[in-house]
Order: structure tokens, then C-alpha cells, then sequence
């Protein structure tokens, strides 16, 4: 059930409304077309689980801004 997921994620994450928020920006960056909102809702939630979703979001920056140097 997804309430699991949810108290899962929240041992990372004590604020709910930032757990919404962090979860909401990575289902938009990782959804892939074809497949259901709902599945890689849950995804990000049981990612959440596991690994602290603030250290992955000082990541993703860096990320992004090498594939804009590749692409320019």
C-alpha cells in the first residue's frame, strides 16, 4: 500500500510537505512515457525508503547541467 511507502519515506524525511514536494519533482523527472503515474510514484517512494532524497537532489543539478554542456 502506498501509506507504507509514505511512513517508509518519512524516516528521511520528517516534514510531509516536503516529502510531497521532493516526490511530486521526481516522479515528473522520472516518469517515462507508456507507463503509469501511479507505478513511478510508488518508485520514488520506495527510492525514498531507502536513500535520503535531500543528498539525491544536491546531485541532480550537477547532473543536468552536464548534459547541457553536451549538448551545446
Amino acid at each position: 500500500m502506498r501509506s507504507d511507502l509514505i511512513y517508509g519515506a518519512l524516516a528521511h524525511v520528517t516534514n510531509r510537505y516536503q516529502l510531497c514536494q521532493l516526490a511530486s519533482k521526481a516522479t515528473r523527472k522520472l516518469h517515462m512515457p507508456n507507463t503509469r503515474v501511479q507505478d513511478t510514484t510508488n518508485d520514488v517512494l520506495i527510492r525514498f525508503r531507502y536513500d535520503s532524497p535531500s543528498s539525491a537532489s544536491k546531485e541532480m543539478p550537477e547532473a543536468s547541467h552536464i548534459q547541457q554542456r553536451r549538448a551545446a
